[in-house]
């Protein structure tokens, strides 16, 4: 019986394995989880207090500011930047001007570093590829979905192969390991011919032979190196 906890991953698995454009499922589920967090802190989590007081502490990395900015609330973002310049300049100069110590500098690197989004994503996804493990382990009809995606990406697959070796019986992991490796060695050899043909295209020689698959082959090929992540910004 479906629980509601794995209806997203559900969901996200259906439509790569019915629409093979839609890439990678786990990039789909971070994409997913990225604009729920940037919606909700420009809405009613920014007043919320313990929310407010991580964002003080964590601020945003550059590409969660981006994002932010890009949801056209200038006044929200600028209420959560006008508590958060606060707070960091309060950890770099609690009693006013003077020269940086060590401790002063250490906080400031520590909140340089921090993202609450990334947090809040990292803590769900990682969830999520618990859940992929879980449902791959207990559900036939999900093996099957698994079987039918047309790839991972190399960050998330390599997070979920790893995964699945800490979660997996000994009896089952090897098969878990056998379908994900099939469905990445299937694409890439996919992937390489797509690259290849399109580099020949600009070859006189080749110049007036059709493009077949490889238009965006370059495109392809970096969204599976890296994964195709912060579709908000696109």
């Amino acid at each position: 019986m479906e629980k509601i906890y794995t209806i997203p991953v559900n969901e996200a698995f259906d439509r790569s394995a019915a629409d093979k454009a839609c890439g990678c499922p786990f990039c789909s589920l971070y994409n997913l989880l990225e604009k729920n967090e940037a919606e909700a802190i420009l809405g009613a989590a920014m007043m919320e207090p313990d929310i407010r007081i991580e964002t003080n502490k964590k601020g945003f990395c550059r590409e969660h500011y981006d994002i932010l900015f890009g949801c056209k609330n200038r006044l929200g973002l600028a209420l959560i930047l006008e508590s958060h310049l606060g707070e960091n300049r309060a950890a770099a100069f609690p009693k006013g001007l003077g020269a940086l110590g060590r401790d002063k500098t250490a906080r400031l690197a520590e909140m340089a570093s921090g993202c609450y989004i990334c947090d809040k994503i990292e803590y769900h996804f990682s969830r999520m590829l618990d859940t992929a493990v879980l449902l791959y382990a207990e559900d036939a009809a999900f093996r099957k979905k698994f079987a039918e995606q047309p790839y991972f990406c190399l960050p998330h697959y390599t997070r979920l192969v790893n995964y699945a070796k800490q979660k997996l019986s000994k009896k089952l992991y090897p098969d878990f390991e056998k379908a994900a490796a099939s469905i990445e060695e299937t694409y890439y050899a996919e992937l390489k011919e797509d690259i290849s043909w399109f580099c020949k295209k600009f070859d006189y020689r080749y110049e007036d032979e059709p493009w077949k698959n490889s238009k965006d082959a370059v495109e392809r090929a970096i969204r599976f190196l890296e994964g195709d992540l912060h579709t908000m910004k696109k």
